[in-house]
């Protein structure tokens, strides 16, 4: 490189500069050799293999992610209008692959998948729920919320607030403060409320973006639940760790002539129930609060056949490497359980949301389960996140969502 540059330089190990080569953008703490001009926690650094220049990136010596790349281009200039041309080609691309009415409820943001390290923006209706785990994105963050309201406002959408859901655990490991609220935004009122109401897959929900999972409501399995819908007619459907009902209510909505909904959360079987009475479905569906384990044991004992269609949506078993055996085996519990309880012909909706169970690992325990309940699994379809969550194939921490729908035979 013949100019000069204005930032700190990081000099990385051979197997960081093999990763960033393949296209992965995170370079580990432990994978530094030196820097040089005292970079600082949530600037930008120049990342350099020998006299090789990589990228440029965040630097936050607290994490053990210690440099997240936003560009490999020299000649970037990181001002206000880098940002909006990051944020214009994601919203963009939403608008292609979430057409029509799905561009209204849907992820704009998907941290990574979009070089934009450690932030995610959901969009629900007029509402942003916005989450940021990378101290050099909440650095810069006044600059591309105002980009994220001036490209959806010029394509003529409508928007009310931004909400900041900054109550994760994981802002700990960049050395930033938990909390949550709305975002102010020079000149525009903030809204009344927090709680919305959406629509998806013809289904509509009331959606608290202060207090529900995530930032309000999980978005990824929009179109594995219709997937669920279209097989759902006249099954009797058994819905496990339901949340809001989601899929309960996409079944019952496809036709399916009983759906009972299951958590062990009571307030998530309140809102459930809510969700059902919303749609005009409370007369075809009934709801449990039980913890599922303890449920698909007790109706394995007594040898069930009430459902010929069970879904599992679990949430993560693990959300570490260190884990992920004991999960593969609770992952094996529930979907053995569920093949005894399936008549033949059944069908069975099963799902991991965590990266660190891999889709070899949930094939291999789906297989092992199979094999114990003595049936065999005929495929329907294999699915994962939908695309407003796109998957980078050199980032596999961008794809975690595995899903297949079976039939028991």
């Amino acid at each position: 490189m013949k100019q000069e540059r204005p930032y700190p330089k990081v000099m990385i190990s051979p197997k960081a500069e093999r990763s960033v080569k393949n296209g992965h953008s995170w370079i580990y703490r432990e994978e530094i050799r030196k820097t040089e001009g005292a970079p600082q926690n949530g600037g930008l650094v120049d990342v350099f293999a020998g006299n090789a220049y990589m990228g440029t990136g965040f630097y936050n010596k607290a994490s053990k992610i210690t440099v997240r790349l936003i560009s490999r281009n020299a000649n970037d200039l990181f001002d206000a209008r880098f940002w909006r041309r990051r944020v214009e080609y994601a919203v963009c691309y939403r608008k292609t692959v979430m057409p029509g009415a799905d561009f209204a409820c849907c992820r704009l943001i998907h941290s990574e998948a979009d070089q934009m390290p450690g932030l995610t923006v959901d969009r629900y209706g007029g509402i942003l729920s916005v989450q940021i785990a990378c101290l050099g994105m909440e650095l810069v963050k006044d600059t591309v919320y105002r980009a994220l309201w001036d490209v959806l406002t010029e394509m003529g959408e409508t928007l009310t607030g931004i909400y900041e859901r900054n109550d994760t655990p994981l802002r700990a490991r960049e050395g930033l403060p938990e909390d949550k609220g709305w975002y102010r935004l020079e000149g525009i009122p903030l809204p009344e409320s927090a709680v919305t109401e959406i629509c998806e897959n013809g289904v509509r929900y009331l959606v608290d973006v202060e207090n529900g999972q995530k930032t309000g409501f999980f978005l990824d399995q929009k179109y594995n639940r219709a997937a669920v819908a279209r097989i759902a007619r006249g099954k009797q459907v058994l819905d496990c760790f339901t949340y809001a009902g989601s899929f309960g209510l996409n079944a019952a909505l496809g036709g399916a002539d009983h759906v009972t909904c299951v958590d062990i959360s009571q307030p998530a079987i309140d809102m459930a129930k809510a969700n059902a009475v919303r749609n005009g479905l409370d007369g075809k569906m009934d709801f449990l609060c039980a913890d599922v384990f303890d449920l698909l044991t007790k109706l394995a004992d007594r040898k069930c056949r009430d459902y010929d269609f069970i879904i599992l949506d679990p949430p993560a078993f693990t959300k570490s490497s260190k884990t992920v055996q004991d999960a593969a085996r609770g992952y094996k519990e529930i979907n053995l359980k569920a093949m005894k309880l399936l008549p033949r012909g059944g069908y069975l909706a099963t799902c991991s949301c965590s990266h660190f169970m891999t889709d070899a690992l949930f094939r291999k325990t789906l297989t092992s389960a199979a094999k114990d309940a003595a049936v065999s699994l005929r495929q329907v379809e294999a699915r994962q996140q939908a695309p407003d969550h796109p998957i980078l194939w050199n980032v596999p921490e961008t794809g975690y969502l595995k899903f297949y729908i079976f039939q028991v035979v």
